[in-house]
Formats: structure tokens, C-alpha cells, sequence
């Protein structure tokens, strides 16, 4: 009876270099990891072989009193781009909801 390997895929992160090699994950499906050189920001891991490019993209606009996910540098950041040779695709950091608990008589 023959055994089946178990497929691995390679992962590594253009800027930070860091790479993986895990099982093989259903189609559509990514790998993140904490970037230290993209502000430690999470970031998609890009799939090995592929040449690729990621970013951190800035907030453009003002805050007004909304919690961001901010960057080591203090910054707000809205997004992680990576772009490839066969498009682009974009990790967005929403900004947060907040509510309050209080004693309302």
C-alpha cells in the first residue's frame, strides 16, 4: 500500500525576507505574519517564486477620533499592498468600533 505525501507550499515576505513552509492551504487562502520592516504591521506572505513587492499605505485622511491601527513609527496606517506582476492586491486595516458602558438614569 503506497503512502501519500502530505503537498507543502512555500511562503517568504519580499521585505522582511521571513519564509515558511507549511501544508498546502485550500485555494484563495493566504499567510500572514508581523512584519518587522512594514512597521509591524500584519502582512501576506507572497508564495515562493513569485516576484513581488509589498508596502505599507498610509492614512490620507484624519483620524477624528477613530482608533486606527497605528505602525511602530506611530502612524496610521490604512493597508498592506503587495503588488505582482499579475496584479495587485491590498490587506485593509479597517478602523475600529468603540462603544461605551455606562450608568444611564
Amino acid at each position: 500500500m503506497p503512502l501519500l505525501r502530505v503537498p507543502y507550499q512555500d511562503w517568504y515576505c519580499p521585505q522582511c525576507g521571513l519564509s515558511e513552509r507549511v501544508p498546502a492551504l485550500p485555494p484563495g487562502q493566504s499567510r500572514f505574519h508581523t512584519c518587522p520592516k512594514l512597521h509591524m504591521l500584519t502582512a501576506p506572505l507572497v508564495p515562493a517564486g513569485v516576484s513581488a513587492k509589498t508596502e505599507a499605505i498610509e492614512r490620507e485622511d484624519y483620524l477624528n477620533g477613530e482608533i486606527q491601527r497605528l505602525g511602530d513609527d506611530g502612524k496610521p496606517y490604512m493597508a498592506v499592498q503587495v503588488t505582482r506582476n499579475d496584479g495587485t492586491d491590498r490587506a485593509v486595516n479597517a478602523g475600529l468600533a468603540q462603544a461605551r458602558l455606562g450608568d444611564y438614569r
